[in-house]
């Protein structure tokens, strides 16, 4: 079977279940050396036996809490002692927060959804940037959601930490374009059949959405050196790239 990604360094957050255990596992089936970052340790723990039964490499298991930012910081010194570089960041990890009026909202839900969704992905880009740069190939995927851009009523945690998250990559995309050959995107998944989407619309059958692992088949694609877009938004729904600041 061909592995486009033999020898390959990828961190993908988020790994311990949903799209990002499928996405660490169609990664390591790619031939990447996965390193699986998640909170829960069970949940890691089931992927690395999946990656084995799929006849994959091992993987490394780190079960951190991101919304430690000082733990990003140890994880990027982590991998360029052992690694010396990094070819490949899925940026995952996110929750939903809560669904209420704004009024309503503790401040507590909202730091936390914030620190999750938009700063522990603003860290990563500080320190995994630097081995990004060491890799002949650099590539950077950040999952988002369109409610970043039609602002829905009571969702305002989730849909402000999206919305800035879009802001975010599409600024990080235009600084490194032209001096390194990282290329950064979005990418939104539509509806899947997450725990995610699941507190979101809790009266929807979730037979009826595309799986997490028929997600991870569009977003590999991102993060094989022949993909050449950079600053752009795969929609999964569409199937189609686009301009996000366009859309």
């Amino acid at each position: 079977m061909t592995q486009p990604l033999a020898s390959r360094i990828a961190l993908v957050t988020g790994a311990s279940r949903g799209i990002g255990y499928a996405t660490a596992r169609a990664l390591a089936k790619a031939g990447a050396h996965v390193i699986a970052v998640a909170k829960t340790q069970g949940g890691l723990e089931e992927l690395d036996d999946a990656v084995r039964n799929d006849g994959g490499h091992a993987i490394t298991l780190v079960p951190v809490d991101l919304t430690d930012f000082e733990a990003i910081a140890r994880l990027g010194a982590s991998i360029h002692e052992r690694h010396g570089k990094l070819d490949v960041l899925v940026g995952n990890a996110g929750i939903a927060g809560p669904s209420s009026p704004l009024g309503h909202i503790e401040m507590k839900s909202w730091t936390g959804v914030i620190g999750l969704n938009l700063t522990a992905n603003f860290q990563l880009i500080r320190c995994m940037e630097p081995l990004l740069r060491m890799s002949d190939a650099g590539r950077a995927v950040f999952l988002t959601s369109r409610a970043g851009g039609k602002a829905p009523a009571y969702r305002g945690p989730y849909a402000a930490s999206k919305a800035a998250l879009d802001t975010l990559v599409q600024v990080w995309a235009k600084e490194v374009v032209n001096t390194t050959p990282i290329r950064v995107n979005l990418f939104d998944p539509g509806p899947t059949r997450t725990k995610l989407r699941g507190t979101i619309m809790p009266g929807e059958d979730p037979e009826t959405l595309q799986t997490p692992d028929q997600v991870a088949e569009l977003l590999v694609p991102l993060c094989l050196p022949s993909w050449t877009e950079t600053g752009k938004l795969f929609d999964g729904a569409s199937r189609t790239v686009k301009d996000p600041s366009a859309d």
